[in-house]
């Protein structure tokens, strides 16, 4: 009868531990509804759960690759597209494909937290399907550089690296007001920006590039047309006169040399290509809105004012 109680008073007590061991077990697994998860709205207004602190990230754009390098998340960092060629070390992850076509089987194989985009009006499809997996898609759209700076500080939050967004930031920021106070009172001049020739193609008022142009003190001839990347004809550029034409020139080109533009026939009488003010800059610098945005803003000033100086 004794060894029969103890062997009652066992089971009883290895069943305890195993309950005990199970409590443990389901208190240990993240809970959506816990602080192991933040809702945030992404920039075009949609409400996206994110966990903390997350340590698997793809990138599909350049610019969003170079903000997350510039918070220091390379780290975390396990995909990004074939157009992310800065820093050096974004070339050495996985490619997902490029921009607008990623590879959906590779971003699931690679179990990301975390997925930032910019092209969301490109993306439906492929953002519904990660949804259906439980990927969240967080969407990044700068249309100005203020809005690129709130880009980074929206980028450090939702990665749980806030300070070092506030830092960037702010350095950014001092580099914006030195740049403002440089152009300030000082008279700017018509500028026509070129993105493409056949056929041509400008930037309107919501790209950000046309801020960029502004902020530098010159005054983009296009920014008063409604759409982002408009087609502008010969004859609307020669009636506006520009004064300076740009354009963007190839990845790492030199600042430090003045190169012509190459432009559409038809220019050649407009005050810029008369007066030799035909300039290129670095794409990436220009049309990436990313942290070395303020680098191309110091370069447009630079050719905007070399006069003046």
């Amino acid at each position: 009868m004794r060894s029969k109680s103890l062997v009652i008073l066992f089971l009883f007590f290895v069943l305890t531990l195993n309950l005990f061991a199970c409590q443990q077990e389901k208190a240990s697994l993240p809970n959506p509804e816990s602080t192991d998860y933040q809702t945030v709205t992404d920039e075009i207004g949609r409400q996206v759960k994110i966990v903390n602190n997350p340590k698997r990230i793809i990138s599909l754009a350049p610019s969003i690759t170079e903000i997350l390098f510039a918070l220091d998340l390379g780290q975390q960092v396990v995909g990004v597209t074939s157009y992310c060629n800065y820093p050096t070390q974004a070339a050495k992850i996985t490619q997902v494909s490029d921009t607008l076509h990623p590879n959906l089987e590779m971003v699931i194989s690679l179990k990301p937290d975390l997925v930032l985009i910019s092209t969301a009006s490109q993306l439906e499809q492929f953002m519904a399907k990660l949804s259906e997996v439980g990927i969240p898609v967080f969407v990044i759209k700068s249309q100005s550089v203020e809005g690129v700076l709130n880009s980074i500080e929206l980028v450090g939050q939702i990665t749980s690296h806030k300070t070092q967004a506030r830092d960037l930031t702010v350095s950014l920021k001092k580099r914006l007001e030195a740049v403002k106070a440089q152009v300030q009172g000082q008279t700017p001049p018509k500028v026509f920006f070129i993105v493409g020739t056949e056929p041509l193609i400008t930037a309107g008022k919501p790209a950000f590039v046309t801020d960029l142009i502004n902020l530098a003190g010159g005054k983009s001839i296009s920014d008063d047309v409604s759409t982002e990347w408009p087609a502008y004809s010969i004859e609307s550029v020669i009636a506006r006169g520009p004064e300076i034409i740009l354009s963007p020139g190839a990845h790492n080109f030199d600042d430090t040399k003045s190169v012509k533009a190459t432009l559409p026939k038809g220019l050649e009488v407009t005050p810029a290509v008369r007066n030799e003010q035909t300039y290129q800059i670095d794409g990436d610098l220009i049309l990436r809105p990313g942290p070395r945005i303020i680098d191309g803003l110091e370069q447009m000033t630079k050719l905007f004012h070399a006069k003046e100086k």
